[in-house]
Protein backbone atom coordinates (compact mmCIF):
# COMPACT_ATOMS: atom_id res chain seq x y z
CA UNK A 1 0.00 0.00 0.00
CA UNK A 2 1.14 3.45 -0.63
CA UNK A 3 -0.16 6.63 0.55
CA UNK A 4 -2.37 8.59 -1.46
CA UNK A 5 -1.27 11.69 -3.67
CA UNK A 6 -1.90 14.68 -1.72
CA UNK A 7 -2.06 17.78 -4.06
CA UNK A 8 0.72 20.46 -1.81
CA UNK A 9 0.25 24.06 -2.19
CA UNK A 10 2.92 25.83 -4.17
CA UNK A 11 4.71 27.16 -0.98
CA UNK A 12 4.82 23.38 0.45
CA UNK A 13 5.78 22.22 -3.35
CA UNK A 14 8.50 24.59 -3.52
CA UNK A 15 10.36 22.60 -0.41
CA UNK A 16 9.44 20.03 -1.36
CA UNK A 17 11.64 20.22 -4.28
CA UNK A 18 14.27 21.79 -2.91
CA UNK A 19 14.77 19.19 0.59
CA UNK A 20 15.48 19.76 3.65
CA UNK A 21 19.20 21.01 3.38
CA UNK A 22 18.22 23.83 1.25
CA UNK A 23 15.09 24.46 3.92
CA UNK A 24 17.79 24.15 6.68
CA UNK A 25 20.28 26.62 4.64
CA UNK A 26 17.24 29.20 4.20
CA UNK A 27 16.59 28.93 8.24
CA UNK A 28 20.96 29.47 8.78
CA UNK A 29 19.97 32.50 6.27
CA UNK A 30 17.02 33.59 8.01
CA UNK A 31 18.60 33.19 12.02
CA UNK A 32 16.38 30.53 12.93
CA UNK A 33 16.83 27.22 14.01
CA UNK A 34 14.25 24.45 12.83
CA UNK A 35 16.13 21.82 12.35
CA UNK A 36 15.09 19.04 14.59
CA UNK A 37 18.21 15.80 15.94
CA UNK A 38 17.15 12.76 16.43
CA UNK A 39 14.84 11.06 14.27
CA UNK A 40 15.73 9.97 11.21
CA UNK A 41 14.06 8.29 8.32
CA UNK A 42 13.02 4.07 9.18
CA UNK A 43 10.08 4.09 6.50
CA UNK A 44 8.85 5.82 3.40
CA UNK A 45 10.53 7.31 0.36
CA UNK A 46 10.56 11.10 -1.13
CA UNK A 47 9.83 14.71 0.43
CA UNK A 48 6.96 14.94 2.85
CA UNK A 49 5.79 18.31 3.77
CA UNK A 50 2.76 19.45 5.78
CA UNK A 51 1.27 20.99 8.41
CA UNK A 52 2.03 20.12 12.13
CA UNK A 53 -0.79 18.33 14.06
CA UNK A 54 1.18 17.60 17.58
CA UNK A 55 0.52 15.08 20.42
CA UNK A 56 2.45 15.11 23.63
CA UNK A 57 3.31 11.73 26.26
CA UNK A 58 4.00 11.67 29.58
CA UNK A 59 5.25 8.40 31.27
CA UNK A 60 2.71 6.91 33.60
CA UNK A 61 3.57 5.49 36.86
CA UNK A 62 4.07 1.41 37.49
CA UNK A 63 -0.02 0.21 37.82
CA UNK A 64 -1.67 3.24 36.45
CA UNK A 65 -3.92 3.01 33.15
CA UNK A 66 -2.03 4.25 29.99
CA UNK A 67 -4.62 3.54 27.28
CA UNK A 68 -3.56 3.54 23.65
CA UNK A 69 -4.39 7.40 22.65
CA UNK A 70 -7.24 7.63 19.93
CA UNK A 71 -5.98 11.19 18.08
CA UNK A 72 -5.83 10.15 14.59
CA UNK A 73 -9.54 10.32 13.60
CA UNK A 74 -9.01 13.86 13.80
CA UNK A 75 -6.19 14.78 11.81
CA UNK A 76 -6.99 16.47 8.70
CA UNK A 77 -5.34 14.71 5.39
CA UNK A 78 -2.15 15.98 4.81
CA UNK A 79 -0.87 16.64 7.98
CA UNK A 80 2.59 15.31 9.68
CA UNK A 81 1.76 14.05 13.00
CA UNK A 82 4.16 15.40 15.61
CA UNK A 83 4.45 13.05 18.89
CA UNK A 84 6.46 14.00 21.84
CA UNK A 85 7.05 10.32 22.86
CA UNK A 86 7.28 11.04 26.62
CA UNK A 87 9.61 8.00 27.12
CA UNK A 88 12.81 6.05 25.59
CA UNK A 89 11.83 2.69 26.34
CA UNK A 90 8.47 2.26 24.61
CA UNK A 91 6.68 3.19 21.18
CA UNK A 92 3.97 5.36 20.11
CA UNK A 93 2.99 4.59 17.25
CA UNK A 94 2.97 1.21 14.81
CA UNK A 95 1.28 -0.69 11.69
CA UNK A 96 -2.32 -0.13 12.88
CA UNK A 97 -1.91 3.72 13.12
CA UNK A 98 -0.19 3.63 9.80
CA UNK A 99 -2.36 2.02 8.02
CA UNK A 100 -5.30 4.33 9.35
CA UNK A 101 -3.07 7.20 8.22
CA UNK A 102 -2.62 6.29 4.83
CA UNK A 103 -6.31 5.92 4.43
CA UNK A 104 -6.96 9.29 5.79
CA UNK A 105 -4.15 10.95 3.34
CA UNK A 106 -1.89 11.95 6.44
CA UNK A 107 1.50 12.64 4.98
CA UNK A 108 3.69 10.79 7.53
CA UNK A 109 4.60 10.41 11.42
CA UNK A 110 7.21 12.23 13.04
CA UNK A 111 8.57 10.98 16.69
CA UNK A 112 10.55 12.39 19.56
CA UNK A 113 10.87 8.51 20.50
CA UNK A 114 10.87 4.91 18.74
CA UNK A 115 8.33 3.28 16.53
CA UNK A 116 7.25 -0.33 16.13
CA UNK A 117 6.28 -2.89 13.65
CA UNK A 118 8.51 -1.30 11.30
CA UNK A 119 8.54 -4.28 8.73
CA UNK A 120 5.14 -3.75 8.04
CA UNK A 121 4.96 0.08 7.94
CA UNK A 122 7.74 -0.29 5.93
CA UNK A 123 5.41 -2.76 3.62
CA UNK A 124 2.65 0.22 3.73
CA UNK A 125 4.86 2.56 2.32
CA UNK A 126 4.45 5.22 4.70
CA UNK A 127 6.36 7.72 5.75
CA UNK A 128 7.81 7.42 9.37
CA UNK A 129 10.76 9.47 10.82
CA UNK A 130 12.04 8.15 14.62
CA UNK A 131 14.95 7.71 16.80
CA UNK A 132 15.08 4.27 16.19
CA UNK A 133 12.91 0.44 16.09
CA UNK A 134 11.96 -1.17 19.87
CA UNK A 135 9.03 -3.21 19.67
CA UNK A 136 7.98 -2.32 23.66
CA UNK A 137 4.33 -0.96 23.68
CA UNK A 138 3.27 2.72 25.08
CA UNK A 139 -0.06 1.51 26.77
CA UNK A 140 0.06 1.34 30.14
CA UNK A 141 4.00 3.18 30.30
CA UNK A 142 2.85 6.87 28.69
CA UNK A 143 -0.85 8.45 28.18
CA UNK A 144 -1.52 11.09 26.01
CA UNK A 145 -1.54 14.73 27.67
CA UNK A 146 -2.24 16.90 24.63
CA UNK A 147 -3.09 17.32 21.61
CA UNK A 148 -2.76 20.28 18.60
CA UNK A 149 -1.26 22.16 21.58
CA UNK A 150 2.56 23.12 21.04
CA UNK A 151 5.04 20.32 21.74
CA UNK A 152 9.12 20.38 22.16
CA UNK A 153 10.75 17.71 20.28
CA UNK A 154 14.70 17.39 21.36
CA UNK A 155 16.44 18.07 24.43
CA UNK A 156 19.00 20.69 25.56
CA UNK A 157 20.26 23.00 22.96
CA UNK A 158 18.49 21.06 20.43
CA UNK A 159 15.05 21.25 21.89
CA UNK A 160 12.56 22.47 19.16
CA UNK A 161 9.32 24.01 19.60
CA UNK A 162 6.86 22.89 17.13
CA UNK A 163 3.24 24.57 17.28
CA UNK A 164 0.30 23.14 15.80
CA UNK A 165 0.30 24.52 11.97
CA UNK A 166 4.09 24.55 11.69
CA UNK A 167 4.99 23.29 8.74
CA UNK A 168 6.95 20.33 8.47
CA UNK A 169 9.50 19.35 5.84
CA UNK A 170 11.17 15.65 5.78
CA UNK A 171 13.14 13.36 4.07
CA UNK A 172 16.60 11.47 3.91
CA UNK A 173 18.67 13.99 5.46
CA UNK A 174 16.26 14.30 8.30
CA UNK A 175 13.61 17.21 9.43
CA UNK A 176 13.42 20.47 9.55
CA UNK A 177 9.90 22.37 11.31
CA UNK A 178 9.67 26.24 9.51
CA UNK A 179 7.24 28.46 11.87
CA UNK A 180 4.38 29.07 10.27
CA UNK A 181 4.35 32.82 10.38
CA UNK A 182 8.00 32.61 8.42
CA UNK A 183 7.12 30.35 5.70
CA UNK A 184 6.37 32.87 3.15
CA UNK A 185 9.69 33.97 4.18
CA UNK A 186 11.51 31.10 4.30
CA UNK A 187 10.13 29.86 0.77
CA UNK A 188 11.31 33.10 -0.50
CA UNK A 189 14.74 32.64 0.13
CA UNK A 190 14.22 28.86 -0.47
CA UNK A 191 14.18 29.89 -3.85
CA UNK A 192 16.85 31.99 -3.65
CA UNK A 193 19.00 29.68 -2.22
CA UNK A 194 18.31 26.84 -5.26
CA UNK A 195 18.23 29.04 -7.88
CA UNK A 196 22.37 30.07 -6.18
CA UNK A 197 23.39 26.38 -6.28
CA UNK A 198 21.78 25.38 -10.07
CA UNK A 199 23.77 28.14 -11.41
CA UNK A 200 26.53 26.50 -9.35
CA UNK A 201 25.97 23.31 -10.69
CA UNK A 202 25.31 24.58 -14.60
CA UNK A 203 28.64 26.23 -14.69
CA UNK A 204 30.54 22.84 -12.88
CA UNK A 205 28.64 20.58 -15.76
CA UNK A 206 30.28 23.29 -18.25
CA UNK A 207 33.54 22.81 -16.99
CA UNK A 208 34.09 25.89 -14.83
CA UNK A 209 35.63 24.99 -11.83
CA UNK A 210 34.14 24.26 -8.35
CA UNK A 211 36.04 26.87 -6.46
CA UNK A 212 35.24 29.68 -9.78
CA UNK A 213 31.16 28.72 -9.84
CA UNK A 214 30.84 29.29 -6.52
CA UNK A 215 32.82 32.26 -6.28
CA UNK A 216 30.98 34.05 -9.14
CA UNK A 217 27.16 32.99 -8.25
CA UNK A 218 28.02 34.11 -4.22
CA UNK A 219 27.72 30.64 -2.82
CA UNK A 220 29.22 31.34 0.98
CA UNK A 221 27.48 34.17 1.21
CA UNK A 222 24.39 32.03 1.33
CA UNK A 223 25.50 30.64 4.33
CA UNK A 224 25.91 33.82 6.45
CA UNK A 225 22.88 34.88 9.14
CA UNK A 226 21.09 37.66 8.74
CA UNK A 227 21.30 38.84 12.10
CA UNK A 228 25.48 38.99 11.66
CA UNK A 229 25.00 40.89 8.58
CA UNK A 230 24.70 38.35 5.72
Amino acid sequence: MTEPAVTLSPAFASLAARGTAVVSDAMDLLGADGQILGPRRLSGQGPVVGPAFTVQFEPVEPGAKGPAADFLDDVPAGSVVVLAAGAADCTVWGDILAEVAIARGVAGTVIDGMCRDLDGIRELGYSVWAHDAFMRSGKNRVRMTACRQPVVIGRGAEARTVRPGDVVCADGSGVTVVPADRLAQVVETVERIGAMEDLVLKDVRAGVSLREARARHGYNRMALRVAEGG
